[in-house]
């Protein structure tokens, strides 16, 4: 049963994928609590990249957001290497900080910090005038947020797990060991700071690139994209004229709207809806959109055995 805020939209012959992905049982890689992350999407991730002919050269994320889908595909070895594109300021200057190397100090401020309200309060009142002073004001404010929300008017957590406050999601030794962990990734690694539809445009042609493309969830006139990102206005239509005129693979993720559903037909594109539940246990569903999802087949069998069932559950 679909979220009561959510229509069934899917014709009668098309189930959704009854799996529901165990985020615990996936390697937590992304130091962001991202609203919108893509931890549910990993299994099929591998099912996708394992499905090709060959290991892409490049997976390029146009919307890389929290760096999940990227960060998996290198470090599992799903591509050789990946390009990862965000234009929100803030989120990319951690990006750019690690993908030059520079994890380490980001690990050390993060161990040495001295958790409190007051602290918290000081340190995000203070202009970031260095790449590693944004940097580290991002992921303090990010972990501190309510519900990882970063845009501008989002508030601070209250009250939390078991009224443990801004410190439910601050666990200083685990950042900074994915922060290690990232560093160890960074020669794979390439990040820019720019608009995704140029890379789309400079990419085109590309057969060895693959492309995983998940934008704010604006169609249709969602209003949770404008309250969750920076940068949310997305010409939908635009973006799929340009995934079509890809070289390479790719898959696009997209929430359950109609609009969504009437521009894959129009573009001659495959729809495959995914169950999940919400961090408050409501049925959802997504869209998994590409040219060919045959390889969707064999991981929604691989779920209805067993093996990744429970709820979408928040990462630390």
């Amino acid at each position: 049963m679909n979220h009561p805020a959510q229509q069934n939209i899917f014709p009668a012959t098309t189930e959704p994928d009854s799996g529901v992905v165990n985020v615990a049982s996936v390697p937590q890689r992304s130091p962001f609590r991202y609203p919108g992350g893509k931890t549910w999407f990993v299994p099929r991730l591998r099912e996708w990249l394992g499905s090709l002919d060959a290991t892409p050269e490049v997976l390029i994320e146009p919307f890389a957001g929290g760096g999940v889908v990227s960060l998996t595909a290198v470090a599992e070895s799903l591509a050789k290497s990946a390009l990862m594109i965000e234009l929100d300021e803030d989120v990319a200057a951690v990006w750019e900080l690690v993908t030059c190397g520079d994890s380490e100090w980001l690990a050390q401020k993060i161990i040495s910090f001295d958790m409190s309200q007051e602290n918290v309060m000081i340190e995000l009142g203070k202009d970031a005038r260095t790449l590693r002073q944004r940097a580290f004001k991002t992921i303090l404010k990010n972990r501190c947020s309510h519900g990882g929300i970063m845009a501008t008017g989002s508030g601070l957590i209250k009250t939390g797990e078991c009224g443990r406050g801004i410190l439910s999601r601050w666990y200083p030794n685990t950042l900074a060991r994915r922060f290690r962990e990232i560093h160890l990734l960074h020669t794979r690694l390439a990040f820019r700071q720019e608009d995704a539809f140029g890379t789309l445009g400079e990419y085109r042609d590309a057969k060895n690139a693959v492309f995983f493309i998940d934008p704010p969830y604006t169609a249709g006139g969602k209003k949770a994209g404008k309250r969750l990102y920076t940068h949310y206005d997305v010409d939908h239509d635009r973006l799929f004229g340009a995934c079509v005129n890809l070289s390479g693979d790719f898959v696009m993720t997209y929430d359950n709207a109609p609009e969504v559903l009437e521009l894959a037909s129009r573009y001659g594109l495959e729809v495959k809806p995914v169950s999940m539940k919400s961090t408050h246990h409501a049925q959802m569903t997504e869209l998994v959109i590409g040219r060919n999802l045959d390889w969707m087949e064999r991981c929604a069998a691989g779920n209805r055995s067993g093996a990744l069932i429970d709820n979408l559950r928040p990462s630390e």
